[in-house]
């Protein structure tokens, strides 16, 4: 059985008629963690996004395979019930709907399982105890009201339950300070397994501090301009990303 899981080559994307990403290449294997980083407007973002087919943005060129597939017009949702999620850099807030029955029904979703609701309130619980976060907001409308560290531990909240093969954190360290950095580097320890993989975007290396990772990508301008293991992360820390452009 094939270790590959996710195949992108030669993509090309535009958002609303500009050219954002320019030929980029890239291969996740089971049971690796990848991080792609780069300046704000290089196109990390718009990755993550054109690996979901998010309509805004437009396929000019290449492929993504998925376990061997080509995904390319593939709806969101089918992409996603295949194995694939996305953390949001900025969380959205669903008034009336707990945390509880937005996990229940993605979780349903995604399985075409029922769902045991004590079992799964119990599991639940559990993963929130670990991420340190208040287990009375299991009732509360999902991300309302919410500080930004509490919404992106939902989002890791969020990867546990779903369960998916290939998770991608778009930004997931972004405002967040030093101890909810820790703790969301622990639930990607917890969630990371053989089988898995992890896809990790961001601009700059704190969330790096608490992981291990095993490829490091630099996106400039559209374009994948070095690749290399987590001392390039290192390197960026000390000089930036002027040496890139």
């Amino acid at each position: 059985m094939s270790n590959k899981l996710l195949e992108i080559e030669d993509l090309c994307v535009n958002a609303e008629e500009k050219e954002i990403l320019k030929g980029i290449n890239l291969n996740i294997n089971k049971g690796e963690i990848h991080v792609i980083m780069g300046p704000n407007g290089s196109g990390k973002t718009t990755t993550a996004n054109a690996i979901l087919n998010n309509p805004v943005y437009t396929k000019i060129k290449g492929t993504v395979k998925f376990e061997g597939e080509n995904i390319n017009d593939l709806k969101t949702d089918e992409i996603a019930r295949k194995g694939i999620f996305m953390s949001f850099q900025l969380p959205e807030e669903i008034p009336g709907v707990s945390v509880t029955n937005f996990l229940k029904y993605a979780k349903n979703k995604i399985t075409g399982e029922p769902i045991k609701i004590f079992k799964f309130k119990d599991e639940l619980k559990q993963y929130m105890q670990e991420l340190n976060m208040n287990d009375k907001n299991m009732e509360r409308s999902l991300n309302v009201g919410f500080s930004g560290g509490e919404k992106k531990k939902n989002e890791i909240l969020q990867m546990l339950i779903l369960n998916p093969k290939l998770a991608i954190l778009d930004e997931t360290d972004s405002g967040l300070d030093v101890d909810a950095i820790r703790t969301v580097s622990k639930g990607i320890k917890m969630f990371k397994n053989e089988n898995n993989a992890v896809l990790i975007i961001t601009h700059n290396t704190k969330i790096l501090h608490s992981l291990k990772v095993d490829y490091v990508h630099v996106l400039v301008d559209g374009k994948i301009v070095k690749t290399g293991g987590q001392e390039l992360a290192t390197q960026i820390e000390e000089k930036g990303y002027k040496q890139y452009k």
